[in-house]
């Protein structure tokens, strides 16, 4: 092994992978613009799609309540409220999104309140829906006030206190640093895209310095040349492993500043403030969970282009080692998706699972949280399974077979 030589094929393919557009793209262009893409571009598309759900007025049929006046009356009288008359089934008005859900009141509903009994008002909307959901929380909340009126009538009849039924209240009140609230909230997202962006930005520079090369015909004069072939796979797995590296360094970058301009808007509009009273927050990372983040996803890196590297090389052509490489997302999308879910927590299991620990290990780092001793295990493992791909990936550059394969 000569360091020398693989230096220079290292930089001679990282010049000529420079030139490809699809390189740059892959490893420059989509980690840079996809998170402030998806923080700034998704984040303010769904909040203007709650703001219009809120505005709106909640859409819906009352069942029953020919004897209930009063209360028809007041659901009319609301604002946040627009009754429709039921014009087919209510169940198919709801499923079809034409209102947002039903109201069933009882018979004898407001004489039951005058008299002291207990009814039950049944919500019927479309589980899942976001408007529907919106729209149970309004009813909800007014019932909930009607209920509470309802209360206060019956104890001042009965000469009681009005806060008989309410001997305390509950505050609620954060413990948890700045740094430790924002790494939670973009502790589950942030891992699973960088896991997908370290697999795409090692794929196309692994497609094209293996099964690109044979289809240019370039393969063969590099392999008389009078270099070990160890040394040819070194500089190669450097290319690709730096193109990986490379993508998950901007990744975080974009993250970060992101986060740090996200909060700086937000503090300039008065949320700031709002923090600061409590009533908002600006969100903080912390640049030790950012640089263990880093550390922890280089093993991945490794691992990720001598797999990529290995199977490339088995190709004919860039489409067929394209059609190899591909179902591979789904592989690695599996876990990494396992670790936004909540309830699956960072074990001793769970530590030697390939790309679920690195998520795991990832979504606690952000969040403040060191597991040195798993954290260790996960390195280990990592780093073990990436030398056993860069070992099947010299021993498959050296089979002429492979190399050759008509």
């Amino acid at each position: 092994m000569n360091w020398h030589t693989i230096v220079t094929i290292y930089l001679k393919e990282l010049k000529d992978s420079l030139r490809d557009r699809r390189t740059l793209i892959s490893m420059i262009v989509v980690p840079t613009l996809l998170m402030p893409v998806i923080m700034f571009g998704a984040g303010y598309v769904m909040s203007k799609v709650m703001r219009q759900a809120k505005a709106e007025a909640t859409s819906l049929v009352v069942l029953g309540g020919a004897d209930s006046p009063a209360v028809v009356a007041a659901l009319k009288a609301d604002p946040k409220f627009k009754l429709v008359e039921p014009y087919m089934d209510f169940k198919k008005m709801i499923s079809e999104k034409h209102i947002r859900l039903a109201v069933e009141i009882p018979e004898g509903f407001e004489a039951a309140l005058q008299n002291g009994e207990a009814r039950t008002v049944t919500l019927y909307h479309y589980q899942g829906e976001m408007k529907s959901s919106m729209g149970v929380g309004e009813v909800e909340r007014f019932f909930r006030n009607l209920r509470e009126k309802t209360v206060e009538t019956r104890l001042t009849a009965r000469g009681l206190p009005a806060d008989l039924v309410h001997p305390f209240e509950i505050k609620q009140q954060n413990v948890a640093p700045p740094a430790k609230v924002g790494g939670n909230i973009i502790g589950g997202l942030v891992p699973y895209i960088i896991i997908i962006l370290c697999f795409t930005g090692a794929m196309y520079p692994a497609i094209d310095l293996t099964a690109g090369e044979k289809e240019r015909g370039t393969m063969e004069t590099l392999l008389c040349s009078p270099v070990h072939r160890v040394n040819i796979v070194l500089g190669k797995f450097l290319m690709v492993m730096t193109a990986s590296i490379a993508t998950i360094a901007l990744t975080l970058v974009s993250t970060a500043a992101s986060i740090i301009l996200g909060g700086s808007m937000l503090a300039g509009k008065g949320g700031g403030a709002a923090a600061a009273g409590g009533g908002g927050f600006v969100p903080v990372i912390d640049p030790a969970g950012i640089l263990g983040v880093f550390a922890m996803i280089a093993p991945v890196a490794t691992f990720f282009a001598a797999i990529l590297l290995t199977i490339s090389l088995f190709a004919k052509s860039y489409k067929e080692a394209q059609s190899y490489v591909s179902p591979l997302i789904i592989v690695v999308l599996l876990p990494a998706m396992m670790g936004m879910l909540p309830g699956i927590e960072l074990s001793a299991k769970t530590a030697l699972i390939p790309i679920l620990n690195v998520c795991l290990a990832c979504k606690e780092m952000l969040s403040g949280v060191w597991h040195w001793g798993y954290l260790a295990l996960i390195f280990g493992s990592t780093a073990a399974f990436a030398a056993g791909a860069l070992a099947l990936c010299v021993w498959m550059f050296n089979r002429e077979d492979v190399m050759f394969r008509a």
